[in-house]
């Protein structure tokens, strides 16, 4: 049997917007709500950044969760993480904090700068139905755990998936996914094979880049969405770029959405809230 090679072409390319959270949390926002169904299984992508503490001090304080789970990967600065489940820790630079929300967690995340400095990013993976209420977990995983890839071109972090016979540090998942950092030294290219039912995407974070399918760069914090197929091409400019590379086979099931809750009916949503106002939103693992 012969095989095709279908190069994922740009299908479309979206601009960070600034946005607050938390607190008051100052950070910009790849992808959110209203594309939800364009990046399944993948339901948000924060970028945060910045030298001036009052853009990010006041955090993420005491907060639920469901139906979810939240990765965050630091670049620099500290978070300290606290929950419900009893787990503390902090996570510094190259870190990746893997939380697990499913039938209900409540935690908060606090800033720790280094030098003043906040930079990371987090991502939101959706639960598919059958484990929407999976007992909750949380991961904390350091970066010399990551396997990284020095290749001639570039230079790959793994955080999930795989590259060539290296896997992920992050395993054992509910949905099939990748996500790597993804380092590419100037004016060279980088070529992934991928599965056809992934919905691929790429977030540029220093740098600029070129896809098939768009004649002009994709610049820093620009977010391209990639039309299916079996293999990924980029291109770095004449200084470089790094970005994200996130792909995932899409749950195809529908999404009902009210802030840090993620179900998929709005009566689930209801009853969630109900539980966390009335005091019983944590339950006993089952």
């Amino acid at each position: 049997m012969k095989f095709t090679t279908m190069v994922c072409k740009v299908k479309k390319v979206l601009r960070a917007h600034p946005t607050l959270e938390g607190a008051g949390v100052k950070l910009k926002r790849a992808f959110g709500f209203d594309t939800r169904y364009d990046t399944d299984p993948f339901l948000l992508l924060d970028h945060f950044g910045s030298d001036k503490s009052e853009d990010y001090i006041a955090g993420f304080p005491w907060h639920p969760h469901r139906g979810i789970e939240t990765v965050t990967y630091m670049l620099e600065g500290n978070v300290e993480h606290n929950d419900s489940l009893g787990n503390s820790g902090v996570i510094g630079p190259g870190d990746v904090q893997w939380m697990t929300a499913g039938s209900g967690i409540i935690h908060q995340e606090m800033p720790m700068p280094q030098n003043g400095l906040m930079y990371g990013f987090q991502l939101w993976v959706n639960l598919p139905k059958a484990h929407k209420m999976t007992n909750p977990m949380y991961r904390e995983i350091t970066t010399n755990d990551i396997p990284l890839i020095e290749n001639p071109e570039s230079r790959i972090k793994v955080i999930s998936g795989r590259y060539k016979q290296v896997n992920g540090v992050v395993q054992d998942l509910f949905a099939d996914i990748l996500y790597f950092d993804l380092k590419i030294w100037p004016d060279s290219n980088f070529t992934y094979p991928v599965s056809e039912e992934f919905n691929c995407m790429a977030y540029v974070y220093d740098g600029v880049a070129v896809f098939p399918g768009r004649e002009t760069f994709v610049r820093s914090e620009e977010l391209v969405l990639l039309d299916k197929g079996n293999r990924i091409d980029i291109k770095a400019g004449d200084d470089g770029a790094r970005l994200l590379l996130i792909g995932g086979k899409p749950l195809c099931e529908r999404i009902a959405w009210r802030g840090p809750i993620v179900m998929n009916t709005d009566e689930e949503i209801d009853t969630a809230f109900e539980e966390f106002y009335n005091g019983n939103f944590i339950m006993k693992p089952g």
